[in-house]
């Protein structure tokens, strides 16, 4: 009974750890490679990717172009939006190779290169945004079009001069649960292309 006792803090302790763990662990945050004048990609964006992209472009001004291999998301609209205006601010380009998938917030960040190219074959997904969980969720297209909570995206792809109706397109495309993946024909509907790849 004595040893059982003194293994009872022990245990409680591998138990935070490993929820903590887990906590941490729940998406894949966004990282960054550097392959001579471009930069890989891959992860879901966070609230640290704003940081963690300015500091490596500062250690590699060479990179002309983001490489977007496996970008699910986002988990902080807001951080993204920043990560990308600067991606806008330095004049990159971006682009999805033919084994890429972007979906989400992963998609307004590609949104921001001044030149964007997508390969054949490459993954582009949208759905609408939602906040709160279950009962409590509340999806972007349940808002009435002049609902302020829609600004923030608004304002986003007027910067990035994408039409507004893509906005609203993503909205209807998809619930949040779900995805749309975007036909070729879309995405020269909607301004993503600047050039052939």
């Amino acid at each position: 009974m004595q040893r059982v006792k003194r293994l009872l803090p022990l245990l409680a302790c591998l138990i935070l750890m490993l929820s903590l763990n887990a906590c941490l662990s729940f998406h894949r945050q966004a990282v960054f490679f550097p392959e001579d004048q471009r930069l890989i990609m891959e992860g879901v964006i966070d609230s640290y990717t704003p940081k963690r992209l300015a500091e490596v472009l500062e250690r590699n001004p060479q990179i002309t172009t983001i490489v977007l291999l496996d970008v699910e998301g986002s988990v902080d609209d807001e951080a993204n939006f920043v990560a990308a205006r600067l991606v806008r601010e330095k004049g990159l380009a971006t682009h999805v190779p033919a084994n890429g998938v972007i979906a989400s917030g992963g998609t307004d960040f590609f949104l921001a290169g001044v030149k964007r190219t997508i390969e054949p074959g490459a993954q582009i997904g949208v759905h609408s945004w939602a906040e709160g969980f279950g009962k409590a969720e509340l999806q972007g297209g349940d808002l009435a079009k002049d609902h302020p909570d829609h600004q923030i995206y608004l304002e986003y792809y007027r910067d990035m001069n994408i039409p507004e109706s893509f906005y609203w397109f993503t909205l209807e495309a998809a619930p949040a649960e779900g995805m749309h993946w975007m036909s070729r024909e879309e995405m020269e509907q909607y301004g993503f292309l600047t050039e052939k790849p």
